[in-house]
């Protein structure tokens, strides 16, 4: 099996996205960006606290997926610890950004 390599390419943060998205709308304000930006991401998070689906057409979907509660190990100690249930988002990207995304690599 061959390691896991992380990708050399820096993410996209937040504040770069508005800056993106400001400069290709020179008509909204910065400010009014950063208040749409955080509106959408603030309401995806409300959603899927409510235990909703946010389905983005094109984009892909946001769901909460249930982890079982487990027995773990402390990485450190090697101590068997009582890992409690909990919710964890998961994504599922859609046919058409997968489309995209072979597109650019292909």
């Amino acid at each position: 099996m061959q390691p896991v390599v992380a990708n050399p390419e820096p993410a996209l943060t937040r504040s770069e996205l508005i800056e993106d998205l400001a400069a290709s709308h020179p008509h909204l304000r910065e400010a009014d960006v950063a208040l749409i930006v955080a509106t959408i991401f603030d309401e995806i998070a409300a959603a899927l606290a409510r235990g909703e689906r946010v389905e983005l057409r094109g984009f892909g979907a946001f769901t909460v997926k249930q982890r079982s509660a487990r027995i773990g190990r402390n990485p450190r100690t090697g101590e068997t610890v009582q890992v409690d249930e909990k919710s964890a988002p998961h994504f599922r990207a859609g046919k058409e950004l997968r489309d995209r995304l072979n597109i650019a690599v292909g």
